[in-house]
């Protein structure tokens, strides 16, 4: 019988839980494959720019939606970069706040630095190609259209565009989105029919042109900033709205 029952007791072993969850994680990470995002949750729609005989406009509205749904009403997708260079995003609003963080901390740099030089309008264009593109062969790709708006070294406005695949160019008006079936061939006009706009001017356009996407996009807000880059530096203004008129919706036909 003594052989049938033991004295000793039974002290249960201690287990580290942290080295048991950090094991499960590393398990799961190993046997799944890597991921990558596959569309944009939160977007922005439409960012438009033109430029002046006096600097560089753009504009976006402040509405950030999570599919369909209109979910937030005061997102920034302008976003000044120096004194000399602003930046306006389309597409995925987590990514848009990834390469504003890149890019806040070029500026830090440049300011730890200190030697005076500052980047232009032109370098960030080709640097923004550089970093979307190279997401891009990676099959990683940030999910924006980026307008580069501002100054060159030697004072000339200066106006880019790059989407997520690194196509770049430059042009006297661009647009994203929405924005280039409706509001391209506006600003073309504008921009026919008086070559040397002012930046005075251009804001007037730009706040018709918003309007017009409020109507015609459903991804839009009528809820609106301006961007401006002129000699005197950069400078975004507060979130404007304009005056709607819906009983134009009763005019249209056919679509019953």
């Amino acid at each position: 019988m003594a052989g049938l029952f033991s004295n000793s007791l039974h002290v249960p072993k201690n287990v580290d839980m942290k080295d048991r969850v950090a094991d499960f994680w590393r398990t799961d990470a190993e046997s799944d494959p890597v991921k990558h995002t596959l569309r944009p949750i939160v977007t922005g729609t439409s960012v438009l720019g033109v430029k002046c005989v006096d600097g560089v406009v753009v504009a976006a509205d402040t509405l950030g939606s999570y599919g369909s749904l209109a979910r937030f009403r005061d997102v920034q997708r302008l976003m000044k970069v120096n004194d000399s260079v602003l930046i306006g995003g389309f597409g995925d609003y987590a990514d848009f706040q990834h390469i504003v963080k890149l890019l806040n901390q070029h500026s830090i740099d440049d300011a730890v630095i200190g030697d005076g030089v500052y980047r232009d309008a032109p370098s960030i264009h080709n640097w923004m190609r550089c970093v979307l593109y190279n997401r891009r062969s990676k099959f990683n790709p940030l999910w924006n259209t980026i307008i580069v708006a501002g100054k060159t070294y030697s004072g000339e406005p200066y106006l880019g565009y790059v989407d997520k695949i690194g196509v770049s160019f430059q042009d006297k008006s661009v647009a994203t989105g929405f924005g280039s079936y409706i509001a391209q061939p506006m600003m073309r006009r504008a921009l026919e029919e008086n070559p040397n706009m002012t930046c005075a001017q251009a804001r007037v356009l730009m706040a018709r042109c918003l309007k017009v996407l409020f109507y015609r996009d459903c991804r839009a807000l009528n809820r609106f900033q301006i961007g401006t880059v002129t000699s005197d530096g950069c400078e975004i203004s507060e979130p404007l709205s304009t005056e709607t008129d819906w009983s134009i919706g009763a005019n249209p036909s056919g679509y019953e």
